[in-house]
């Protein structure tokens, strides 16, 4: 489509046997991107510089342009940490764990769930990957799986440990899986990271608050111990990151600490 949308607009004569792209040059060529560009991220401005590349080699190999322009197809500059990240505010959180109806089991392991995300900052992945093994109640600990087989102890809030033990006692099914959220029709399968995104969503809808997905509560967890005056180091370390600029990323849009 990127590609039609560059011959409606750059073809002089169509019917002709080059297509009407052989007096194609570098000033036409970005004329077109400067127009069709301008409206789109990133992202996307990306992948229409990526498919006219493309397109561009083509007509050169195969001879319907005398030399190659694809080399005037600059690639747009994504800037890693530009722009604000859309916060969730700390009433909006409570507002998402209120929406829950707690005299429910499907209501019971939604609210632990929403508090797991909004406490820990787990990504989704992580909560559906958790077992009751990974409770350790005499301790006070949580293992986390994450990513590229990291295995994280972390100490387990009163809250976070209370929400836990009333989904197991009144909401989760019984069943031999070990998987700590299951779903809530039988056969009582494994939460998926997706599912549990759905479930950040349907929250939003039952608050009345735009969706987010469950990494945005990753990000407000941060911008949380943020604003309680944790130092980057310990947001780093709940957050179970490996470098302080990536931890920097949650916590940039705090513009009044900044």
């Amino acid at each position: 489509r990127f590609v039609r949308r560059f011959l409606v607009a750059m073809a002089t004569d169509p019917p002709a046997p080059d297509g009407g792209v052989g007096d194609l040059d570098a000033r036409r060529v970005n004329a077109f991107l400067l127009v069709d560009t301008a409206r789109l991220s990133a992202g996307s401005a990306n992948n229409v510089t990526t498919a006219l590349r493309a397109f561009l080699r083509f007509l050169y190999v195969r001879g319907f342009t005398s030399v190659p322009l694809s080399g005037c197809v600059p690639r747009d500059a994504g800037w890693r940490d530009s722009g604000r990240a859309a916060d969730v505010a700390p009433g909006d959180v409570l507002r998402l764990l209120a929406s829950c109806d707690r005299r429910t089991s499907t209501g019971r392991r939604d609210f632990a769930i929403l508090t797991v995300l909004s406490r820990f900052g787990l990504r989704a992945s992580e909560v559906a990957e958790l077992t009751l093994d990974d409770l350790h109640w005499a301790t006070g600990e949580i293992t986390v799986h994450g990513k590229g087989g990291r295995r994280d102890q972390l100490p387990l809030p009163t809250d976070v440990g209370r929400a836990i033990a009333a989904y197991c006692r009144r909401g989760r099914p019984t069943t031999t899986r070990r998987v700590l959220f299951l779903q809530c029709r039988a056969p009582y399968g494994p939460l998926t990271y997706h599912a549990v995104g759905q479930i950040v969503m349907a929250a939003c809808r039952r608050a009345d608050l735009p969706e987010v997905r469950a990494h945005r509560l990753r990000h407000a967890s941060a911008c949380s111990m943020r604003r309680a005056g944790a130092p980057l180091v310990e947001i780093g370390q709940v957050l179970r990151h490996r470098w302080a600029a990536t931890t920097a990323i949650y916590v940039k849009d705090d513009l009044e600490a900044l």
